[in-house]
């Protein structure tokens, strides 16, 4: 029986590389469908960015806090595995960016930082920012071929003020990437498909929002949490993997893959682990390793994506200490010169981490983008140091922490240059050509975690011979929007 036609029949034996949201959801899905799993994971632990904590003994997230949830993957995958009742919309939805020395408030009626009027963004840009912006509805067209820098199109539409100011704090907060190379097909794919569609930026934004409020109402909250923190899914998607039957291996690394007559082999240690199928939810670097042999030309495509580190420094305070603005917190663009990319004031963001103890008050602030590496070298106490300097000289706090925590992410969000797409569709064809193989995670098709379970059901139908996820995938990405890993 081949691979394709025991994961047909709902037979043989599928090994997941890879313990982080990604695979595990893929381990789920396959276990649903009857066949035999077994999820290897290099690390002591499952979760990958996803990670729960504790600081002044109450549960934080040390790594992603919110899922996107007006895409369904995350939120029905916490139902599935008996979450229901811990999941939680924030708090509030307000938040700032802290530019041209004062919180302002967050902008509405833009898309990804791009606004349909200049209206819009008053306040936050200067006068000329903003006569700027008028200006785009008198510009020759500016095309966008088949794929464009998001910062360079919106600059050469509405100036760099709008850019600096606005989109690189937004997307920064996704990818800690640089809005001047991330591609826009990839990350913003609607103002994308707007922008080929219209010769005015502006125009074309309007056209989202008309779009948008012409559509039935969906819904709901835009983004998730769940009591606990989502740290909290990765370890009852795994427990369920486990309650199905499913092998869950911690401290196992695959050392390599081998094609065999009947499938597949992966190597571990000094033993072979036969598999019918096997499906690589690695990062980047490692998939290419373990495919260097297997797909050699997948792998050098791999061996191109680049990857943005960051740390998360989580802040416990005395409540009587503290006099925060409202809001969820704020985002900090890097022109302003700042050493903080951003601020979650988590009490007032997530209901649940206030109930846990009403007389500490946790903030986090996140430091690192593409490109800085002098920052993430310091001590922790240093990283603590600079973080509290930045939160005094925006929002006046000026008391000591009872506690702290620093957790670094070295290699954590992979980034989408212009020309994403194109990779990720070669990729997938040299993995195309393998039977029984298949990728997926946040190297691929967006870094939010909706989009890494999606990623994660196209490589299991992909097995079964249905290759519609994946080609839906590779030509309209999961825009991942303010709930990826940086946040």
């Amino acid at each position: 029986m081949s691979a394709r036609e025991a994961a047909r029949a709902g037979a043989g034996h599928v090994v997941v590389i890879g313990g982080g949201i990604a695979g595990l959801a893929a381990a789920h899905r396959l276990l649903e469908r009857g066949v035999r799993v077994t999820v290897l994971e290099a690390s002591d632990r499952v979760g990958g960015k996803l990670l729960p904590g504790e600081i002044a003994g109450v549960r934080v997230d040390l790594g992603a806090e919110s899922m996107l949830a007006r895409r369904p993957e995350a939120v029905a995958l916490a139902r599935e595995v008996g979450l229901t009742d811990r999941l939680q919309p924030p708090a509030t939805s307000t938040a700032s960016i802290w530019t041209r020395g004062a919180l302002r408030p967050m902008p509405k009626g833009h898309v990804m930082g791009v606004p349909g009027t200049a209206s819009a963004l008053s306040g936050v840009l200067s006068d000329e920012g903003l006569r700027r912006i008028e200006r785009d509805a008198r510009l020759p067209r500016t095309e966008v071929g088949d794929d464009a820098a998001v910062g360079e199109y919106v600059a050469a539409r509405l100036g760099r003020e709008v850019v600096d100011r606005l989109v690189e704090p937004l997307l920064g907060g996704v990818y800690a990437g640089d809005a001047y190379r991330i591609s826009m097909r990839s990350a913003v794919p609607q103002l994308f498909q707007a922008a080929q569609a219209h010769d005015s930026l502006t125009e074309a934004v309007r056209a989202i929002q008309t779009k948008a409020a012409a559509a039935p109402q969906q819904q709901g909250p835009v983004f998730m949490g769940i009591e606990g923190g989502v740290g909290g899914l990765p370890l009852a998607v795994a427990e369920s993997v486990r309650a199905r039957g499913g092998e869950i291996l911690l401290k196992t690394t695959a050392d390599g893959l081998n094609r065999t007559s009947e499938g597949w082999e992966v190597l571990i240690e000094s033993q072979a682990l036969e598999a019918d199928a096997v499906i690589v939810a690695a990062p980047a670097p490692e998939a290419a390793r373990l495919l260097g042999t297997a797909s050699p030309g997948a792998a050098a495509e791999l061996r191109t994506v680049e990857y943005a580190s960051m740390a998360l420094v989580t802040l416990a305070y005395r409540r009587a200490d503290t006099a925060l603005p409202d809001g969820s917190g704020f985002l900090v663009p890097p022109v302003d010169g700042r050493t903080i990319k951003a601020s979650t004031f988590a009490s007032q963001k997530w209901g649940w981490i206030a109930d846990e103890d009403p007389d500490v008050v946790v903030l986090r602030t996140s430091v690192g983008r593409y490109g800085e590496t002098e920052i993430l070298r310091r001590e922790d106490a240093d990283l603590v140091s600079v973080s509290r300097h930045d939160l005094r000289e925006a929002t006046g706090l000026d008391a000591a922490p009872v506690a702290t925590r620093v957790t670094r992410w070295t290699d954590g969000l992979p980034q989408y240059p212009v020309g994403h797409h194109a990779r990720v569709a070669r990729i997938r064809e040299h993995v195309a050509k393998l039977p029984g193989l298949a990728v997926c995670g946040a190297a691929y098709d967006g870094v939010g975690i909706p989009a890494c379970i999606a990623s994660a059901y196209a490589a299991v139908d992909q097995l079964g011979g249905d290759l519609r996820g994946v080609q839906e995938l590779t030509a309209n990405p999961v825009q991942s929007l303010h709930g990826g890993a940086g946040e």
